[in-house]
């Protein structure tokens, strides 16, 4: 799977970009705030159609403009294909494969994948549990593109109960069919979430490893539902809870049980990471993750992934950064952010080309 070329149109601070990727790696260089991310930003929003960096998309077109687009030339199975997504809110955005509109999003999912790998995702243990389900969520999107279906099935449905509880309609019959539909909507959510991170962590136990050998990585979906448990267990199981709070969800106006109140937790030999784990170790299982997802991307869809590196590697030390860029197969493409060309050693910029970028231009 290769990224030939990329035109944003509108998209952050770039009002018209256009690049040829010729190699398999690319240094995008420049100083902070000049635009860097917002190209790695592009690319992965092609692939899973969100970003962390924002709640709506009208966030990404460009101050002033009414629309915004990302076009991109692929390659995958030695076949060219071109992706579209065209911005107009209030409108829904508009994708396009091979200049055919697509009205699933699923469709459109199927033809790019990459790993993100940023500074904030160093962050990730830390974060709020809402980031860590947002990371979770955008990476199982690129190896079961109907989970995208499943969760915004949810979401709406979750939106449709709590505009209800706040309404204080005295209808307990309808409140039960909300609750229904969400314990359902709930099940197929945290099922393939479970799912993927059992996968995911069978992985980056092995990544993690190579690091730091005397310390065990383990991975635990934290939810009211216990692992192990099928689809329709853990229907009945949501259900049962939602009834057991449906008094305290109507005193409080709010979705109390489902899918959105989970997270993930991280162990070290058996210690919470998230409080205990030293910013090292942090930074050590979050490698390991990255890289346990582009193993899995390859494994379920059989084409190798994009890895897009955004500033992390100056923030990673020595023994990480080369590890990182040493088990990285050569047919990776890579597109990578930095301040300068100072981190990298001279064998490696060899084969690399490089962009430098300044106020949303190449120069």
């Amino acid at each position: 799977m290769k990224l030939k070329r990329l035109i944003l149109k509108n998209y952050r601070n770039y009002e018209n970009f256009e690049y040829d990727f010729s190699k398999n790696k690319t240094l995008i260089i420049g100083k902070n705030a000049q635009g860097k991310t917002n190209i790695l930003e592009a690319v992965y929003y092609l692939c899973v159609l969100d970003s962390n960096r924002i709640k709506k998309d009208s966030e990404l077109i460009t101050f002033n403009k009414d629309f915004a687009s990302i076009l991109a030339l692929v390659e995958k199975n030695g076949i060219e294909l071109e992706l579209e997504v065209a911005l107009n809110p209030p409108k829904n955005k508009i994708l396009k494969v091979n200049g055919l509109k697509k009205t699933k999003s699923t469709d459109f999912l199927r033809v790019l994948s990459s790993v993100n790998f940023s500074v904030s995702d160093l962050l990730l243990l830390r974060g709020e549990p809402q980031n860590r389900r947002k990371w979770l969520d955008m990476a199982i999107y690129q190896v079961y593109p109907l989970y995208f279906e499943k969760l915004s099935k949810f979401n709406k449905v979750r939106l449709q109960k709590a505009n209800f509880l706040s309404q204080h309609i005295n209808n307990p019959s309808m409140l039960e069919v909300f609750n229904e539909q969400l314990s359902v909507a709930s099940a197929n959510v945290i099922y393939l979430r479970m799912k993927y991170l059992k996968e995911l962590e069978r992985i980056a136990k092995k990544k993690h490893n190579f690091l730091a050998p005397d310390e065990n990585l383990s991975i635990k979906y934290k939810s009211i539902c216990e692992e192990n448990l099928s689809i329709g267990e853990l229907n009945e199981l949501i259900l049962l809870k939602m009834n057991e709070m449906k008094d305290e969800e109507i005193r409080k106006e709010q979705c109390l049980i489902g899918a959105h109140r989970d997270d993930v937790d991280f162990f070290i030999n058996d210690i919470d990471s998230k409080k205990f784990a030293s910013q090292g170790q942090q930074r050590t299982i979050v490698l390991a993750l990255k890289l346990a997802e582009l193993d899995i991307i390859k494994d379920k869809t059989g084409e190798t992934p994009l890895l897009l590196l955004d500033d992390v590697l100056a923030e990673l030390d020595n023994l990480r950064q080369n590890f990182l860029l040493n088990v990285i197969e050569n047919d990776v493409q890579m597109i990578i952010t930095s301040v300068d060309t100072l981190t990298f050693e001279d064998e490696f910029l060899k084969n690399v080309d490089i962009i430098k970028i300044q106020n949303g231009k190449i120069i």
